[in-house]
């Protein structure tokens, strides 16, 4: 008994010192991932339109000290950060312009892109400015187009990822929920409201499906904008504006620290 006593205290305080030496930890991804080299990949969702503090040399792509790979960067300090986001990337944009950062070194990558492939920012102007049944029928193209063609651009984006960054960690960013239905909401019924959300569960779901399936992990940003969404009264996205329409419908600084860093934080 004595000699089991001792063999089982042995194996326990191997075990603790192999946990101790390899980081084996709740933090211990975080700790992995800011190991080796960060590229944040992507569009506006990741470049950080709306969120001000812009980089001027990141010019039109809009790149932001406020964004969510700007804000991981600086809490986890990787060895290397290479920020190619751009606002307006779509798929093949991602391949032809944003991947020379990765190689062998880079042990994080994060991704938010579809949304643009998808017709998004027509989606948004038609809904807003013409008819329910109209903004009705442009939703569903858009679906149509996620469902149908979306999935292998993804796949060919993902593809080039891993050939490029064998051993990084992949995370795939997805977008939120625009807005807050059941209440009153200037400018959009509910109707178009509930198409909205619809085709982002939709474009989030077909998102998370590719990203399984290359072994990426998939950084689902909708519940922690919840009660956040625009027509919330505390909304984390601008709607409409204005006076810079191209932020419109894209988070806000409180929105990229407060729904995005976490959702990386926590895949990472």
């Amino acid at each position: 008994m004595r000699r089991s006593r001792f063999v089982v205290l042995l194996s326990s305080l191997t075990l603790a010192a192999v946990a101790a030496l390899t980081g084996t930890s709740a933090a211990a991804g975080a700790g992995t991932a800011a190991a080796g080299g960060y590229v944040a990949l992507g569009d506006s969702y990741s470049s950080g339109l709306g969120a001000g503090g812009y980089i001027g040399s990141s010019g039109d792509c809009k790149r932001s000290t406020k964004a969510y790979p700007s804000l991981w960067a600086a809490a986890h300090s990787p060895s290397s950060f290479s920020f190619t986001a751009c606002s307006g990337a779509r798929t093949g944009d991602v391949l032809s312009g944003q991947l020379g950062p990765l190689g062998s070194g880079t042990s994080l990558v994060s991704i938010s892109v579809g949304g643009n492939d998808a017709g998004f920012a027509d989606v948004m102007t038609t809904c807003v400015l013409q008819s329910e049944s109209t903004c009705l029928s442009r939703v569903a193209t858009a679906e149509s187009y996620v469902n149908s063609t979306l999935p292998g651009n993804l796949d060919r984006v993902y593809s080039a990822i891993r050939s490029k960054a064998p051993g990084a960690k992949v995370v795939v960013v997805g977008y939120p929920r625009f807005y807050k239905l059941g209440t009153t909401c200037v400018g959009l019924s509910e109707g178009k409201r509930k198409a909205i959300n619809a085709a982002s569960d939709r474009l989030n779901t077909v998102l998370a499906q590719r990203a399984s399936g290359h072994g990426f992990t998939f950084a689902d940003v909708r519940s922690p904008f919840t009660g956040h969404e625009i027509c919330s009264g505390n909304s984390w996205l601008h709607s409409v504006n204005w006076l810079n329409i191209g932020e419109s419908y894209h988070p806000t600084a409180a929105g990229q620290s407060g729904g995005y860093l976490p959702a990386l934080t926590k895949a990472a």
